[in-house]
């Protein structure tokens, strides 16, 4: 297969993985975020990941409801979810195994492209919310990451209840039901959104 060929083959994986059917189905990443992929030439894999999590971010942030988006950036959480594992551009072998080095060089590839830091600091803070200072939205886009696939962490969800209950009033007990009842629907097509991420290819 001729280069033209095989670019041409990528650039149709992708789109498969930004804009292919799923089932459930699967929102649609912000355009921006979407067109970062395109010029970037990302693996289908990863276009695939960023899209299953953006679409988690969307279901938990929108059924936390009413009283809670005010206090938080709905559109940055959900372009932080859509970005938030850019930087495997620059380092594919973290598609397919553990490595932290995509996370600033995600950041790094950011800024480079014009993205202004309150939207390119995801990249850097997907995975540190255990060690560095983080805002209610990262701590969206973590929980976001985390619950596409299953995965449930006590510690991150008692921390994004207790900063709920600083920034929109309430009990932090409270929130923390209220977000046990956003995430459920999401754990359970998580099943669903595994196999439609390994269904892209890594390269």
């Amino acid at each position: 297969m001729s280069t033209d060929h095989r670019a041409l083959a990528g650039d149709a994986a992708l789109e498969r993985a930004l804009t292919g059917p799923a089932d459930p189905p699967l929102r649609a990443l912000p355009a921006d975020a979407a067109a970062l992929l395109r010029d970037l030439a990302a693996p289908p894999r990863l276009g695939a990941h960023l899209r299953v999590v953006h679409h988690a971010a969307w279901e938990v942030t929108e059924a936390l409801g009413g009283g809670v988006e005010p206090v938080f950036d709905r559109s940055a959480v959900l372009f932080g979810a859509a970005t938030h594992d850019i930087g495997k551009v620059r380092h594919p072998d973290e598609l397919l195994g553990p490595g932290s080095r995509h996370e600033e060089a995600g950041h790094r590839l950011l800024r480079e492209r014009g993205v202004e830091e309150r939207l390119a600091r995801f990249a850097r803070t997907h995975a540190a919310w255990r060690t560095e200072p983080v805002e209610l939205e990262d701590l969206l886009v973590s929980l976001a990451d985390k619950v596409w696939k299953g995965r449930r962490e006590a510690d991150l969800e008692e921390m994004l209840a207790a900063r709920l209950a600083e920034c929109a009033g309430g009990r932090a007990w409270e929130w923390f039901l209220r977000l046990d009842d956003a995430v459920a629907p999401v754990t359970a097509t998580a099943d669903a959104r595994l196999a439609y991420q390994s269904g892209h290819a890594a390269r």
